[in-house]
């Protein structure tokens, strides 16, 4: 009986948590790249603190911010916000707060850290997506 009780958890979890990423507004793309993190465009990624922009992928490019020495975020630069779907530029870091990052078609803003919402008229924070990082010279980023 409590297996029956947790495989039913489990599923209704699992069914759940697909919905609400399908239902959010930035279109869902399938991708795994591996970025070198020796080449020039992305030398900013190799202090903590740093971020650079990975072209080519997700529906406007995927902005990328290395937290710690181990451990990076990537989200992509399509904003959620209402009035930003026509709009053709993605999301900007503040030129004042790098952690900061800003919507220049309906002004809302997000935090670069963890892709949360600061401002602006949005239900959504940013897609995130997924990230592995082995200490070398290559950090894989991907959304299955």
């Amino acid at each position: 009986m409590k297996l029956r009780s947790l495989f039913f958890l489990f599923l209704i979890i699992t069914v759940f948590g697909c919905t609400k990423n399908k239902q959010h507004p930035v279109p869902y793309y399938s991708f795994d790249v591996n970025v070198n993190l020796n080449l020039p465009a992305y030398t900013d990624l190799q202090g903590v603190g740093g971020w650079a922009y990975v072209s080519g992928i997700g529906s406007k490019g995927v902005i990328v911010y290395r937290q710690s020495m181990q451990y990076f975020v990537a989200f992509d630069r399509h904003s959620p916000a209402e009035g930003s779907f026509d709009c053709e530029t993605g999301l900007v870091p503040d030129e004042d707060n790098f952690l900061v990052l800003n919507d220049p078609c309906s002004n809302a803003q997000f935090s670069l850290y963890d892709g949360s919402i600061i401002g602006g008229d949005t239900k959504w924070g940013l897609r995130g997506y997924a990230v592995e990082y082995g200490g070398g010279q290559y950090l894989r980023i991907f959304n299955p």
